[in-house]
């Protein structure tokens, strides 16, 4: 694949590749700038209350921060929502796929740092994940996730049969998902079909039939789920300079605010259509304004160049998909 125009290109991290030459890699405009340690993984707390032998699975399923399982489980919330199930149904439906978020979220992350540990040792933020610090085996990881993927089976059978099918095809994006930061510039957008597969997974479950409806939705939780990665990936910019690892981060620098702004704008009007082709009453529109208010503030706020602030603003998330949610609900009453 090419390289973005005003960058050399650089090919995936091999064993040896020296870091030297890896450093000369640019982006539009200039060098990479220099970004201080960080770190996000959390072992205090309740974390720290645990037994020490349960520690490393707890942060190998990224438990210590349940941001990530929010935002898996937020578009389904949507997906739930939007279908128009019975509330009994619908109230079922939260629950199983709450559960899922968890159990899917830990499941991806195994897989993801599986794929990742020999990268991950080398970055910053993820050189004390379990696998990349070698708390964890790789046959310890695989022994978790097979235990991890029977849970999620059991929630998954508990689904109507399309929504099992969509349910099986999605171990695929889950599977391929690490691949995409090797052979492309844009391993977001790939994260966004992957993290974003629970709204047109519970929008099948609760409407039981694939629409136009199921596309607007999955093409909105897609462009959100971009744009939060792409903040999120900022974090990392540096060490993936170093690594020879593509990312949007890398590809977009300085103009990474206006692509925020163009992708929350692009999901606020699919979900507007998205809400017209389900018939949805007109407090829905009005309501939409809450989560353009708060995704307008994260991208003002956001400072690509503090890893402390891009954390803070991919966080802010959780409240722009709650807010979505509400909108929706609003929408039925």
């Amino acid at each position: 694949m090419a390289a973005p125009q005003g960058r050399r290109a650089v090919a995936p991290h091999r064993a040896g590749q020296s870091s030297a030459a890896a450093l000369n890699r640019t982006v539009t405009g200039g060098t990479v700038a220099a970004m201080p340690a960080h770190t996000d993984i959390v072992t205090q707390g309740w974390v720290a209350r645990l037994p020490r032998a349960w520690l490393p699975y707890i942060l190998l399923a990224r438990l210590d921060r349940p941001i990530g399982a929010w935002l898996l489980f937020l578009p389904g919330l949507w997906g739930i929502l939007l279908s128009g199930a019975q509330p009994g149904e619908s109230a079922r439906l939260v629950l199983l796929f709450g559960v899922g978020s968890v159990v899917m979220r830990a499941a991806g992350c195994v897989v993801n740092d599986l794929w990742d540990r020999d990268i991950d040792r080398r970055v910053a933020r993820t050189a004390g994940r379990p696998l990349a610090s070698g708390a964890l085996r790789p046959r310890q990881a695989l022994v978790f996730l097979a235990v991890l993927l029977a849970v999620g089976l059991v929630i998954l059978l508990q689904l109507n049969r399309l929504a099992q099918v969509l349910g099986v095809a999605s171990l695929l994006l889950v599977a391929l998902y690490p691949l995409a930061k090797r052979v492309t510039w844009w391993p977001q957008l790939a994260m966004g079909f992957t993290f974003g597969f629970g709204a047109p997974l519970s929008y099948a479950a609760g409407a039981g039939r694939v629409d136009a409806a199921w596309a607007l939705l999955y093409g909105a939780a897609i462009l959100w789920d971009l744009g939060f990665d792409t903040i999120y990936a900022h974090q990392d910019r540096e060490d993936d300079a170093l690594l020879g690892i593509g990312s949007s981060a890398l590809v977009l620098g300085e103009r990474t605010r206006p692509f925020l702004a163009a992708c929350y704008a692009g999901m606020l009007l699919l979900l507007g259509l998205a809400g017209w082709v389900r018939g949805l009453d007109l407090w829905f529109y009005p309501a939409l304004a809450l989560p353009a208010v708060v995704l307008g503030r994260q991208v003002a706020a956001l400072d690509i160049h503090d890893p402390a602030n891009c954390l803070r603003q991919f966080r802010a998330n959780r409240e722009a998909g709650l807010a979505v949610a509400l909108a929706i609900l609003l929408g039925w009453v």
